[in-house]
């Protein structure tokens, strides 16, 4: 366990935590067989359900962990490869391929791209470049544990991006909870070249 993990896995979250209060599980079923997952979502790394939400739109499916939290929301962080909530291990096991997105707390606005799914990467990172956005591999952010949500589809393989907080905050005018739906034109623009890096992904 990374050392600054509060919990090992979703039952321990679970026996320490309330559904409904200190955190949520959202999700929403679509039927292109790409699952776009925000498993630290909420108040964990604030922004990332919006994102997701918005690039799944109504052909993928959608997933959401979510922290509630007014303080403290990242105890809810359960390290990718640990994270076992059962909803969100059924839609992953269902799905073609999974594009998870994270947070990370780079001050450069960049995304760090990741995940076992080469095929897949290669037009998202594609995609976000022509769109403008920094992307590139991070050995800090490889996804490639074959037990990492991002990989855990019905073929073993996925996307992992970590978008940094710098690049977070231009996308919304405001990472609050209560604030976060005030999203701007770089969130639109975003969310715009990933879904056509996911309309076509073989």
């Amino acid at each position: 366990m990374n050392f600054r993990e509060k919990y090992n896995n979703y039952e321990e979250l679970r026996k320490n935590e309330r559904e409904g209060t200190d955190y949520q599980i959202l999700f929403r079923r679509g039927s292109s067989g790409i699952s776009v997952m925000a498993p630290h979502g909420g108040g964990i790394e604030p922004g990332t359900s919006e994102i997701a939400d918005r690039v799944a739109g109504d052909e993928h499916t959608f997933y959401s962990f979510e922290g509630l939290k007014e303080r403290g929301s990242f105890d809810l962080h359960i390290t990718s490869k640990f994270f076992d909530e059962p909803v969100g291990i059924s839609i992953a096991g269902n799905s073609r391929t999974i594009v998870a997105i994270h947070g990370c707390k780079e001050k450069e606005s960049i995304v760090y791209i990741g995940g076992r799914d080469t095929g897949l990467k290669a037009k998202i990172r594609s995609a976000l470049a022509e769109a403008g956005f920094g992307i590139k591999e991070n050995a800090s952010y490889p996804g490639m544990d074959p037990l990492n949500i991002c990989n855990r589809s019905r073929f073993q393989r996925g996307v992992q991006l970590e978008i940094s907080m710098a690049l977070r905050r231009f996308m919304f005018h405001n990472l609050s909870r209560t604030k976060r739906i005030n999203t701007t034109a770089i969130f639109d623009k975003f969310v715009v070249a990933l879904r056509q890096a996911l309309s076509d992904p073989r």
